[in-house]
């Protein structure tokens, strides 16, 4: 890419940046997908009569995460990708819920889970305000 340095002020250039993101490069994505086998793990332990509950929501709501963040980065706009990001962090708000759940109706220690999980929300968030901040430079 010969001369990159010569149109860094380009909002194209910008734009091509935060156009696509290679999901799987990206070190949120990998945490997240990570953290979904745990959950699976933990939700194996639960009793078989929650099969078509507890157990299909919260693996469905792990898996959400690390899915919007891959469907988001294919979007043409940062804009478009902030969207997926908040989707996602939503469903880790929504499997939080689940997860304090399960330890109450349970008694399935699930502090390590929901300890790992709250360090996910605060990095996704923290990813949403720089891709908005790399949106606000796109902008101009």
């Amino acid at each position: 890419m010969e001369g990159a340095f010569d149109i860094v002020g380009c909002p194209f250039f910008l734009y091509d940046l935060m156009k696509k993101h290679n999901f799987r490069e990206l070190v949120i994505w990998q945490d997240t997908m990570s953290f979904v086998k745990k959950v699976y793990g933990l939700s194996m332990q639960l009793p078989a009569e929650e099969r078509f509950g507890l157990i299909s929501q919260v693996n469905r709501s792990s898996i959400s995460i690390p899915s919007n963040i891959a469907e988001g980065s294919g979007r043409s706009s940062s804009k478009e990708f902030v969207r997926f990001l908040e989707i996602a962090l939503s469903s880790a708000y929504e499997l939080e819920t689940q997860l304090i759940l399960i330890n109450e109706l349970y008694n399935l220690d699930t502090k390590e889970h929901l300890t790992e999980l709250s360090s996910l929300q605060k990095k996704i968030g923290a990813f949403i305000r720089k891709v908005k901040s790399m949106q606000m430079i796109e902008n101009k």
